[in-house]
Protein backbone atom coordinates (compact mmCIF):
# COMPACT_ATOMS: atom_id res chain seq x y z
CA UNK A 1 0.00 0.00 0.00
CA UNK A 2 1.31 3.00 -1.04
CA UNK A 3 1.16 6.06 1.11
CA UNK A 4 0.52 9.42 0.11
CA UNK A 5 2.35 12.01 1.81
CA UNK A 6 1.35 16.32 1.74
CA UNK A 7 2.97 18.14 -1.36
CA UNK A 8 4.55 20.76 1.69
CA UNK A 9 6.47 18.45 4.70
CA UNK A 10 7.66 22.12 5.53
CA UNK A 11 5.40 24.57 6.03
CA UNK A 12 6.12 28.13 3.93
CA UNK A 13 6.46 29.47 7.09
CA UNK A 14 9.19 26.97 8.47
CA UNK A 15 10.76 27.61 5.40
CA UNK A 16 11.33 31.66 5.88
CA UNK A 17 12.10 30.87 9.41
CA UNK A 18 14.91 28.48 8.27
CA UNK A 19 15.89 31.23 5.59
CA UNK A 20 15.85 33.86 8.23
CA UNK A 21 18.33 31.96 10.12
CA UNK A 22 20.80 31.70 7.06
CA UNK A 23 20.51 35.43 6.92
CA UNK A 24 21.20 36.33 10.01
CA UNK A 25 24.24 34.20 10.66
CA UNK A 26 25.44 35.40 6.47
CA UNK A 27 25.02 38.82 8.27
CA UNK A 28 26.85 38.49 11.22
CA UNK A 29 29.89 37.00 9.33
CA UNK A 30 29.87 40.00 6.76
CA UNK A 31 30.17 42.39 9.84
CA UNK A 32 33.53 40.54 10.80
CA UNK A 33 34.64 40.52 7.29
CA UNK A 34 33.81 44.07 7.45
CA UNK A 35 35.41 44.57 10.64
CA UNK A 36 38.81 42.84 9.87
CA UNK A 37 38.81 44.72 6.26
CA UNK A 38 38.60 48.10 8.27
CA UNK A 39 42.25 47.57 9.35
CA UNK A 40 43.66 48.68 5.97
CA UNK A 41 40.58 49.95 3.97
CA UNK A 42 37.72 53.25 4.05
CA UNK A 43 34.20 52.41 4.02
CA UNK A 44 34.08 53.26 0.52
CA UNK A 45 36.91 50.96 -0.48
CA UNK A 46 35.55 47.90 1.83
CA UNK A 47 32.03 48.39 -0.28
CA UNK A 48 33.76 48.60 -3.76
CA UNK A 49 35.66 45.71 -3.10
CA UNK A 50 32.54 43.76 -1.35
CA UNK A 51 30.54 44.94 -5.25
CA UNK A 52 33.32 43.69 -7.18
CA UNK A 53 33.43 40.14 -5.40
CA UNK A 54 29.81 39.63 -5.56
CA UNK A 55 28.83 41.01 -8.78
CA UNK A 56 31.91 38.64 -10.26
CA UNK A 57 30.47 35.62 -8.42
CA UNK A 58 26.71 36.49 -9.81
CA UNK A 59 27.85 36.89 -13.65
CA UNK A 60 29.12 32.97 -12.36
CA UNK A 61 25.87 31.72 -11.04
CA UNK A 62 23.85 33.27 -13.89
CA UNK A 63 25.90 31.89 -16.63
CA UNK A 64 25.15 28.29 -15.10
CA UNK A 65 21.32 28.82 -14.62
CA UNK A 66 20.23 31.05 -17.21
CA UNK A 67 20.64 34.15 -17.99
CA UNK A 68 16.35 34.39 -18.79
CA UNK A 69 15.73 34.43 -14.80
CA UNK A 70 17.17 38.15 -14.37
CA UNK A 71 14.32 39.30 -16.74
CA UNK A 72 12.28 42.09 -14.75
CA UNK A 73 9.72 45.14 -15.71
CA UNK A 74 10.51 46.37 -11.96
CA UNK A 75 14.05 47.47 -12.83
CA UNK A 76 13.15 51.51 -10.98
CA UNK A 77 12.28 49.69 -8.27
CA UNK A 78 15.53 48.01 -8.24
CA UNK A 79 17.23 51.04 -8.41
CA UNK A 80 15.70 52.83 -5.83
CA UNK A 81 15.67 49.81 -4.05
CA UNK A 82 19.77 49.11 -3.98
CA UNK A 83 20.71 53.12 -3.79
CA UNK A 84 18.68 52.78 -0.35
CA UNK A 85 20.39 49.61 0.59
CA UNK A 86 24.02 50.86 -0.64
CA UNK A 87 23.56 54.12 1.31
CA UNK A 88 22.64 51.51 4.47
CA UNK A 89 25.76 49.34 3.81
CA UNK A 90 27.78 52.17 4.11
CA UNK A 91 26.47 53.86 7.31
CA UNK A 92 26.39 50.33 8.52
CA UNK A 93 30.06 49.34 7.49
CA UNK A 94 31.18 52.85 9.25
CA UNK A 95 29.95 52.36 12.47
CA UNK A 96 31.28 48.73 12.50
CA UNK A 97 34.84 49.98 11.98
CA UNK A 98 34.24 52.94 14.59
CA UNK A 99 31.79 50.82 17.78
CA UNK A 100 31.40 47.73 19.15
CA UNK A 101 29.85 44.92 17.00
CA UNK A 102 27.11 44.56 19.83
CA UNK A 103 26.38 48.36 19.50
CA UNK A 104 26.42 48.10 15.86
CA UNK A 105 23.67 45.48 15.82
CA UNK A 106 21.81 46.75 19.32
CA UNK A 107 21.01 50.32 16.80
CA UNK A 108 20.38 47.76 13.80
CA UNK A 109 17.48 46.24 15.29
CA UNK A 110 15.34 49.16 15.28
CA UNK A 111 15.08 48.37 11.15
CA UNK A 112 12.15 45.55 12.13
CA UNK A 113 10.35 48.70 13.82
CA UNK A 114 10.79 50.57 10.86
CA UNK A 115 10.41 47.29 8.35
CA UNK A 116 6.96 46.39 10.12
CA UNK A 117 5.52 50.33 9.35
CA UNK A 118 6.68 50.53 5.87
CA UNK A 119 5.06 47.36 5.09
CA UNK A 120 1.76 48.93 6.34
CA UNK A 121 2.40 52.28 4.38
CA UNK A 122 3.71 50.66 1.17
CA UNK A 123 3.17 47.30 1.01
CA UNK A 124 -0.60 47.29 2.66
CA UNK A 125 0.40 44.51 5.02
CA UNK A 126 -1.93 43.58 8.21
CA UNK A 127 0.08 43.49 11.64
CA UNK A 128 -1.92 42.27 14.21
CA UNK A 129 -2.07 42.92 17.90
CA UNK A 130 0.52 40.07 18.57
CA UNK A 131 2.56 40.93 16.07
CA UNK A 132 2.54 44.80 17.48
CA UNK A 133 3.64 43.45 21.01
CA UNK A 134 6.30 41.63 20.12
CA UNK A 135 8.19 44.47 17.26
CA UNK A 136 7.27 46.67 20.40
CA UNK A 137 9.23 44.35 23.59
CA UNK A 138 12.18 43.99 20.16
CA UNK A 139 12.06 47.96 20.50
CA UNK A 140 11.71 48.21 24.18
CA UNK A 141 15.16 45.75 24.39
CA UNK A 142 17.32 48.13 22.00
CA UNK A 143 16.44 50.93 23.93
CA UNK A 144 16.79 49.15 27.35
CA UNK A 145 20.40 48.39 25.75
CA UNK A 146 20.95 51.79 24.10
CA UNK A 147 19.49 53.69 27.21
CA UNK A 148 19.17 57.51 25.87
CA UNK A 149 19.57 59.87 28.24
CA UNK A 150 21.60 58.01 30.42
CA UNK A 151 24.97 58.00 28.74
CA UNK A 152 26.30 59.89 25.17
CA UNK A 153 25.23 58.30 21.91
CA UNK A 154 28.09 58.60 19.82
CA UNK A 155 27.79 60.11 15.98
CA UNK A 156 28.93 56.94 15.08
CA UNK A 157 25.78 55.20 16.80
CA UNK A 158 23.50 57.99 15.27
CA UNK A 159 24.52 57.16 11.30
CA UNK A 160 23.91 53.70 12.22
CA UNK A 161 20.51 54.34 13.31
CA UNK A 162 20.55 56.00 9.91
CA UNK A 163 21.38 52.92 8.34
CA UNK A 164 18.71 50.83 9.89
CA UNK A 165 15.92 52.67 8.34
CA UNK A 166 17.66 52.97 5.13
CA UNK A 167 17.61 48.62 5.26
CA UNK A 168 14.05 48.60 6.46
CA UNK A 169 13.42 50.61 3.14
CA UNK A 170 15.42 48.45 0.99
CA UNK A 171 13.67 45.24 2.67
CA UNK A 172 10.27 46.56 2.01
CA UNK A 173 11.11 46.85 -1.56
CA UNK A 174 12.77 43.67 -1.77
CA UNK A 175 9.68 42.67 -0.10
CA UNK A 176 7.84 43.92 -3.25
CA UNK A 177 10.23 42.58 -5.75
CA UNK A 178 10.28 38.81 -4.34
CA UNK A 179 6.81 39.03 -5.33
CA UNK A 180 7.40 39.68 -9.50
CA UNK A 181 11.17 38.88 -9.79
CA UNK A 182 13.30 35.51 -9.48
CA UNK A 183 15.41 35.83 -6.09
CA UNK A 184 18.75 35.65 -8.12
CA UNK A 185 17.09 38.28 -10.18
CA UNK A 186 16.62 40.37 -7.16
CA UNK A 187 20.37 39.64 -5.92
CA UNK A 188 21.84 40.01 -9.23
CA UNK A 189 20.36 43.44 -9.69
CA UNK A 190 21.69 44.19 -6.53
CA UNK A 191 25.39 42.89 -7.51
CA UNK A 192 25.26 44.51 -10.48
CA UNK A 193 23.54 48.08 -9.45
CA UNK A 194 25.55 48.61 -6.56
CA UNK A 195 28.85 47.69 -8.40
CA UNK A 196 27.97 51.25 -10.71
CA UNK A 197 27.45 53.29 -7.28
CA UNK A 198 30.45 51.71 -5.37
CA UNK A 199 32.61 52.83 -8.78
CA UNK A 200 31.10 56.31 -8.30
CA UNK A 201 32.18 56.74 -4.25
CA UNK A 202 35.10 55.54 -4.38
CA UNK A 203 36.26 56.52 -8.30
CA UNK A 204 39.40 58.75 -7.30
CA UNK A 205 40.17 56.20 -4.60
CA UNK A 206 40.18 52.73 -5.58
CA UNK A 207 42.69 50.14 -3.13
CA UNK A 208 42.83 46.63 -3.14
CA UNK A 209 43.83 45.19 0.43
CA UNK A 210 46.75 42.87 1.03
CA UNK A 211 47.00 39.32 0.20
CA UNK A 212 46.45 38.57 3.84
CA UNK A 213 43.12 40.07 3.86
CA UNK A 214 41.85 37.75 0.89
CA UNK A 215 40.30 35.26 2.82
CA UNK A 216 38.16 38.48 4.29
CA UNK A 217 37.68 39.82 0.99
CA UNK A 218 36.24 37.31 -0.72
CA UNK A 219 33.87 36.61 2.67
CA UNK A 220 32.88 40.48 2.58
CA UNK A 221 31.40 39.43 -1.29
CA UNK A 222 30.09 36.29 -0.27
CA UNK A 223 28.36 37.15 3.09
CA UNK A 224 26.88 40.09 1.36
CA UNK A 225 24.82 38.02 -1.32
CA UNK A 226 23.76 34.91 0.58
CA UNK A 227 22.59 37.22 3.51
CA UNK A 228 20.18 39.17 0.49
CA UNK A 229 19.45 35.39 -0.84
CA UNK A 230 18.31 34.94 2.34
CA UNK A 231 15.99 37.32 2.89
CA UNK A 232 14.60 37.22 -0.53
CA UNK A 233 13.66 33.84 0.16
CA UNK A 234 12.25 34.37 3.31
CA UNK A 235 10.22 37.56 2.06
CA UNK A 236 8.82 35.17 -0.63
CA UNK A 237 7.43 32.98 2.01
CA UNK A 238 6.29 34.84 4.69
CA UNK A 239 5.17 38.44 5.48
CA UNK A 240 7.91 41.13 6.36
CA UNK A 241 6.15 41.67 9.70
CA UNK A 242 6.78 38.11 10.95
CA UNK A 243 10.11 37.46 9.39
CA UNK A 244 11.59 40.36 10.26
CA UNK A 245 12.20 40.16 14.34
CA UNK A 246 13.83 36.74 13.59
CA UNK A 247 16.65 38.47 12.92
CA UNK A 248 17.18 40.12 16.26
CA UNK A 249 18.62 36.90 17.22
CA UNK A 250 21.62 38.00 16.04
CA UNK A 251 22.46 39.86 18.84
CA UNK A 252 23.27 36.95 21.27
CA UNK A 253 25.54 35.55 18.68
CA UNK A 254 27.64 38.56 17.52
CA UNK A 255 28.18 39.17 21.59
CA UNK A 256 30.09 36.09 21.72
CA UNK A 257 31.61 36.62 18.52
CA UNK A 258 33.11 39.80 20.11
CA UNK A 259 33.39 38.67 23.13
CA UNK A 260 35.97 35.26 22.08
CA UNK A 261 37.83 37.65 18.89
CA UNK A 262 37.80 41.30 19.94
CA UNK A 263 37.58 41.63 23.49
CA UNK A 264 34.00 43.34 23.78
CA UNK A 265 32.37 42.73 26.76
CA UNK A 266 28.49 43.22 26.62
CA UNK A 267 27.45 44.99 29.74
CA UNK A 268 24.38 43.79 32.10
CA UNK A 269 22.43 46.20 30.31
CA UNK A 270 22.63 44.81 26.92
CA UNK A 271 21.86 41.53 27.95
CA UNK A 272 19.13 42.57 29.80
CA UNK A 273 18.34 44.10 25.94
CA UNK A 274 18.96 41.33 24.38
CA UNK A 275 16.74 39.12 26.56
CA UNK A 276 13.60 41.08 26.01
CA UNK A 277 14.91 40.90 22.10
CA UNK A 278 14.71 37.29 22.31
CA UNK A 279 11.51 37.20 23.78
CA UNK A 280 9.57 39.46 21.29
CA UNK A 281 11.09 37.19 18.50
CA UNK A 282 9.39 34.01 20.17
CA UNK A 283 5.66 35.74 20.58
CA UNK A 284 6.07 36.66 17.06
CA UNK A 285 6.61 33.20 16.03
CA UNK A 286 3.86 31.96 18.31
CA UNK A 287 1.80 34.64 16.50
CA UNK A 288 2.09 32.83 13.14
CA UNK A 289 1.77 29.51 13.81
Amino acid sequence: MTRNFPDRIISDQTKAVLWMFGGMLSFSLMAISGRELSVELSTSQILFVRSVVGLLIMIIVMSCIGWGQVKTKKIEIHILRNIAHFLGQYAWFYGIALISLVEVFALEFTMPFWAAILAVVLLGERISLKRVLSISLGFIGVLIMLRPGLQIISPAALVVLGAAFLYAFAHTFTKYLSGFDAPAAIVFYMAAIQFVIAIVFCFQDLVWPSLRLLPWTIGVGVFALTANYSLTRAFKLSDLSVVMPIDYLRLPFIALVGFVFYDENPDAWVLLGGSIVILGSWLNLKSSS
